[in-house]
């Protein structure tokens, strides 16, 4: 057998019943030959974590616009964090490790420059029908490699597009990511909070702490073992009851102390303007935008194309593009000191 055989053989002699065997995937849009080193969700995984809008990520806001410290997350370390919590999971329920982690790496490939603010631009803008997890299926689906996506299987697509709010995955493995993205976003988003001074860890209500525990490594240990309680030996993905009154009362305590805090969010307005003038700017102008999405407005509508390059800038580049574009430069006689 090559390696890739003795990884099936793997899976059926040591998975739960309930897991996804990576031999029964729906496979991809494209066939394409196997390969022998490699399972299909382990060449997923590599596709996503070499693809360019990957490396994107590092320069992406998770909650604060172009932190000047070096130790804020980015939507790029975020990811990172949550294919960790996401991997512990699966490997404790004795599921598959591999498709929850490709799945867990490309769930936010679509997410817009400025976080979520960028995401509203784009609804109010483009469609109020857009979203950053339709964004990352269309990048790995179309926009990725030149035109040709990354031909990813089915079952890591269903996790990518299920990961957040009322959808639900097809398999167990894509329902860990909606747990591992919350876990993640949650506690370091209260860890950044606190090294901006704008939380303290005396402020998290005692309520929460008491039941989630004091220090940041404890609340995801909590969660986490909680997630795995709940759904050992269960074809479903579940929180214990106490845990997850806990975890979803915190997150409202979030949105109210840091996410819609002023201080936090004192440069959006900024973004979302900027954002808006590029969008209406190259929709006026489509030939202005790089040639891997104009060319695209010969089938698609100009709004769609724009909406794509939008999305795919980091938040510098669309800064540094709005001053190339709408700031003048000082003008001088050549030699004139």
């Amino acid at each position: 057998m090559d390696v890739r055989e003795i990884f099936y053989e793997r899976e059926r002699n040591t998975l739960s019943k309930y897991a996804f065997l990576t031999e029964n995937s729906r496979g991809r849009e494209r066939p394409c030959a196997p390969c022998s080193n490699r399972t299909e969700y382990q060449r997923d995984r590599d596709r996503i974590i070499h693809s360019k809008a990957f490396r994107r990520l590092m320069h992406k806001t998770q909650v604060f616009l172009l932190p000047a410290g070096e130790h804020y997350r980015t939507r790029l370390t975020h990811t990172l964090e949550v294919s960790q919590i996401a991997r512990i999971i699966a490997r404790a329920l004795l599921l598959n490790e591999d498709l929850c982690e490709a799945a867990a790496l490309g769930h936010d490939l679509g997410h817009t420059p400025f976080g979520h603010a960028g995401e509203v631009v784009m609804q109010q803008s483009y469609s109020s029908e857009f979203t950053h997890y339709r964004q990352s299926i269309r990048v790995v689906e179309k926009l990725e490699n030149n035109g040709e996506g990354l031909n990813l299987t089915w079952e890591v697509r269903d996790g990518i597009l299920n990961h957040t709010g009322g959808n639900v995955a097809s398999t167990l493995e894509g329902s860990i990511i909606k747990f591992a993205d919350r876990i993640a976003y949650i506690n370091h988003d209260i860890d950044d909070a606190c090294r901006a001074g704008i939380l303290s860890p005396d402020d998290i209500p005692k309520e929460f702490t008491s039941v989630l525990g004091q220090s940041h490594g404890e609340r995801i240990n909590t969660m986490v073992t909680s997630v795995i309680e709940a759904s050992r030996d269960r074809n479903a993905i579940e929180m214990t009851p106490e845990v997850l009154k806990a975890t979803n009362d915190l997150r409202s305590f979030l949105f109210d102390n840091v996410y819609y805090n002023p201080l936090a969010k004192r440069e959006e307005i900024k973004a979302m303007d900027l954002l808006k003038r590029l969008y209406d700017y190259y929709v006026r102008y489509p030939q202005k935008m790089p040639e891997s999405y104009y060319r695209n407005t010969d089938l698609e509508p100009v709004e769609r194309c724009v909406c794509d390059f939008l999305s795919s800038m980091t938040d510098r580049y669309a800064i540094e593009l709005f001053k190339d574009i709408f700031i003048p430069s000082v003008w001088q006689i050549p030699g004139e000191v």
